[in-house]
């Protein structure tokens, strides 16, 4: 019997072709044989990702996306963390809102400072608390005890609001001090803390409408009352308020107190955070109270994630719920940072990403606003930053409130760790998934870079910026509480840097279509008596606005 040898057939396609033609098939006998414009709308109900995945595996509902300018306007919005706004009325069509997202977010990698308006206001100290919202400039003096609101090159169509306090005008009672001020524009909001002169360990916070300076016609009652502090173990320690910071969003207003109760005592100093629901109630119940380590090292601050999350930091991230303000803060979740944590700062602006603003205090309609499970959070630490997804806040599936999380199972691939040396003359601002930082360019001068994080940067810079997505490593030496650590993150980012430099810059912002740019102008008036200068005084006192044509 004569054994013949065929030829191997090698297959045509491969398993993974295969595959593919078999879910085509099953797509044609059911989404595959709708009407495209029914594709279109099964689709639109999909998460940006499973959108890309479908047209990535099917020729005909690739072709369906390319000819869709909703399609592809759900997926811009994603990727640059947006959320779109129901109801508003704008009769704008889709493709042309698409177009203008686009644009928007390629014309920040142009990054062209060298034209410019400009704005004088006089007399800004450096000391003074100051802050951009809504094409407003916001200044509180703490040595005059008085607030401004002015208008900085507004546009036709928005609302303005000018208004001055005197220090009569801003004490919510007579014989009293001011500590600090909370400034909502959004909501027609000031909050003033203060003490009366003769309690100066009781603290009150004062609420007004920011128009009129009178009883703000949505708060429960005009002044928020604390309730009593941190018991301690010797009756007879005097505590003392070493530092405050007066933060709200939406209905919350939270107040963060640090107070020294005893040098000698291990637990003397601590921190209270008091939050209420000023819209109805006058009272807090939600409270929390936290021992401080090392207060020396300035070691606490906090923020808002969105309306009813709370993100502390002492030591470590705690996250927590207030959505029942009837009890306490519900921890959520614990994460460890890599190393101790000095002279903090949390920076993550709420102004737009609130849905509780009045109309009559908006700027104009917006058409989308920003995803608050998917924005960034600037958390300064002496010469550092550490960018961190806020993505990590919200994806808490499988997490035990009891067991922190450890630095290296969250961090390097959510964050971005940046060197910021000298953060009392550079500066840096946080703007939905923008950095703005101004860093040393050499000769006494600093210049400036546009980061951009979000997952669209790479296609809308349109070959303008670098493209950061290799890890980088910051060796961090030795310091208080730290031993020499190498600190490896990941998130990847696009970079533009300007060529413009500038002698010193008081502070930096980002709005949705501007930069501002606080500008020092240092006017010197010399005493001569002879040969001899007797005084030189400086006035910082000019407000550089650049206006960037972006529409958003």
């Amino acid at each position: 019997m004569t054994s013949h040898s065929y030829p191997m057939i090698k297959p045509r396609c491969t398993p993974r072709q295969v595959k593919r033609v078999d879910y085509e098939m099953k797509l044609k006998a059911g989404l595959l044989s709708l009407a495209e414009e029914l594709q279109f709308y099964i689709l639109s109900f999909l998460p940006c990702r499973d959108i890309l995945r479908c047209t990535s595996v099917c020729k005909t509902l690739r072709q369906t996306y390319i000819s869709s300018s909703e399609l592809q306007y759900i997926v811009e919005l994603s990727g640059q963390h947006l959320l779109p706004v129901p109801n508003t009325g704008d009769p704008t069509p889709v493709s042309q809102r698409l177009q203008l997202l686009r644009d928007g977010a390629h014309t920040w990698f142009k990054f062209d400072l060298h034209s410019f308006e400009t704005t004088s206001i006089l007399d800004i100290r450096s000391d003074q608390k100051t802050f951009f919202t809504d094409g407003h400039f916001y200044f509180w003096d703490n040595i005059k005890n008085s607030a401004t609101i002015i208008p900085v090159l507004p546009k036709p169509s928005q609302q303005i609001l000018e208004r001055k306090w005197s220090p009569q005008a801003l004490r919510a009672v007579p014989d009293s001090t001011n500590l600090n001020v909370f400034i909502d524009p959004g909501q027609n909001l000031i909050a003033v803390l203060y003490y009366v002169d003769d309690e100066p360990e009781t603290l009150y916070i004062d609420l007004r409408a920011l128009d009129s300076g009178g009883i703000h016609p949505r708060a429960a009652g005009r002044t928020l009352f604390l309730s009593e502090l941190v018991e301690y173990d010797n009756d007879n320690d005097y505590i003392e308020t070493t530092g405050t910071s007066l933060k709200g969003c939406g209905r919350h207003i939270a107040l963060q107190c640090s107070h020294v109760a005893s040098v000698e005592d291990e637990d003397g100093n601590r921190s209270q955070l008091q939050i209420w629901d000023w819209q109805h109630s006058t009272i807090s119940c939600s409270v929390l109270s936290d021992v401080m380590r090392y207060p020396a090292v300035g070691s606490a601050d906090f923020c808002f994630l969105e309306n009813n999350r709370l993100l502390v930091v002492i030591e470590d991230l705690k996250l927590y719920s207030i959505e029942d303000m009837s009890q306490a803060p519900q921890l959520l979740a614990c994460f460890l940072p890599p190393l101790l944590l000095s002279n903090m700062q949390c920076l993550f602006p709420m102004d737009d990403i609130e849905h509780s603003a009045q109309p009559q205090m908006q700027a104009r309609q917006t058409m989308h606003t920003p995803n608050p499970t998917n924005q960034l959070l600037c958390l300064i630490a002496s010469d550092l930053v550490f960018v961190i997804s806020t993505r990590i806040f919200f994806d808490l599936d499988g997490i035990a409130v009891a067991t922190p999380i450890p630095w290296n199972h969250w961090g390097p691939s959510n964050t971005r760790v940046l060197e910021h040396p000298n953060p009392s003359r550079y500066k840096i601002h946080v703007r939905r998934n923008r950095v703005l930082q101004s860093f040393d360019a050499g000769s006494r001068q600093c210049a400036l870079r546009m980061i951009d994080f979000s997952p669209l940067a790479v296609t809308n810079r349109r070959g303008l910026g670098r493209v950061v997505k290799e890890p980088s490593t910051i060796d961090i030496a030795e310091s208080f509480g730290n031993s020499g650590v190498s600190l490896t993150t990941s998130l990847p980012y696009v970079e533009v840097v300007s060529d413009r430099r500038f002698d010193e810059l008081q502070n930096i912002w980002l709005e949705r279509d501007r930069i501002y740019l606080l500008n020092t102008i240092r006017e010197r008036t010399v005493i001569d008596r002879g040969f001899l200068w007797i005084g030189i005084s400086w006035k910082f006192r000019s407000l550089t606005c650049r206006i960037e044509s972006v529409i958003s």
